[in-house]
């Protein structure tokens, strides 16, 4: 029995595994700007998910951020609140066990790329684009973490050949303008419609009310969609130029706008280094197989992993 804790910017969620079986999944939300009471629901969670499902063999966490190598702390989390933070040896302490953590966006490859959307490909790009916007690579089966632990931190490089009107970028949390995250976000989708629609639909626009829109004729939202499509392909193409991966899997709560899967791939082509002019990229780019429960699995299935 392998337990997996995917800590949202919202949400904290869990599993209980019984090797690929779910058992059970539950969610509680996250006690945002509070490291304790965070700390105390990751806790309770646990408790709960072995109240439910019997003691488990290991424990796995997915956070929106990373574990430094250098220092143990938390770093690159856009929850805020665990940036500089023991987690990994608090909660081991709370819990009276070892756990392993890895970024969230890890967590959802690792599971997409064992049993998933990406199953018997060699090298999958696992790419998360709710809240914010992150990515895990998985070679051979195998999370690929790097030197610093960051591999994959796609959303927090400049989003490659901007238009005039897309340099220098909005300012990100990390600190730069133009990240990739600022864009392709579900925040980062609303932000852009709101500039371009100014006052006449309001001030509470989201992303699916932007997708509404546009299914009903209004054409601004119809136009940033566009741009979102073009700003998508954009993006991946820099990492198929250095990756070449056999296959992309979305997640997050954008991945779920199903005319991304038609309309980014015919894009690719303006910006993909391809080896001659003929030469169409095939790279498939494919939702997620289970949904938002990817990441909460790819936490359980990182003691199997490693």
């Amino acid at each position: 029995m392998r337990l997996g804790i995917d800590v949202g910017g919202t949400k904290i969620e869990g599993i209980a595994l019984d090797g690929s079986r779910e058992v059970t999944r539950t969610r509680v939300p996250t006690p945002r700007h509070d490291y304790d009471a965070t700390v105390n629901a990751i806790v309770d969670l646990v408790a709960g998910l072995e109240a439910a499902a019997g003691p488990a063999d290991s424990v796995g966490i997915g956070i929106p951020g990373t574990v430094s190598p250098s220092t143990g702390l938390v770093k690159n989390a856009n929850s805020v609140w665990l940036i500089g933070r023991p987690l990994q040896e608090d909660l081991q302490t709370a819990l009276g066990r070892s756990i392993r953590i890895a970024n969230d966006a890890n967590c959802f490859a690792i599971s997409e790329a064992r049993d998933g959307a990406g199953s018997g490909c060699g090298v999958v790009f696992g790419v998360i684009v709710g809240t914010g916007t992150g990515a895990g690579v998985v070679v051979h089966g195998q999370v690929l973490d790097g030197l610093h632990g960051i591999a994959g931190e796609w959303g927090h490089n400049p989003l490659p050949w901007p238009e005039p009107d897309e340099w220098r970028g909005p300012a990100c949390y990390c600190g730069k303008t133009g990240c990739i995250e600022t864009f392709l976000s579900g925040p980062g989708l609303a932000r852009d419609f709101q500039i371009a629609a100014g006052e006449s639909h309001g001030l509470m626009i989201g992303p699916e009310d932007i997708v509404r829109l546009a299914a009903d004729g209004d054409a601004t939202a119809e136009a940033t969609l566009v741009r979102y499509e073009r700003r998508m392909a954009k993006a991946l193409a820099s990492v198929i130029n250095v990756l070449d991966p056999d296959m992309i899997v979305l997640g997050g709560g954008m991945s779920n706008l199903s005319r991304l899967y038609d309309r980014v791939p015919r894009h690719l082509g303006e910006f993909v280094f391809a080896c001659g002019p003929d030469e169409r990229v095939r790279t498939p780019i494919v939702p997620a197989r289970y949904g938002d429960a990817s990441g909460v699995r790819g936490a359980a299935w990182l003691w199997d992993e490693r």
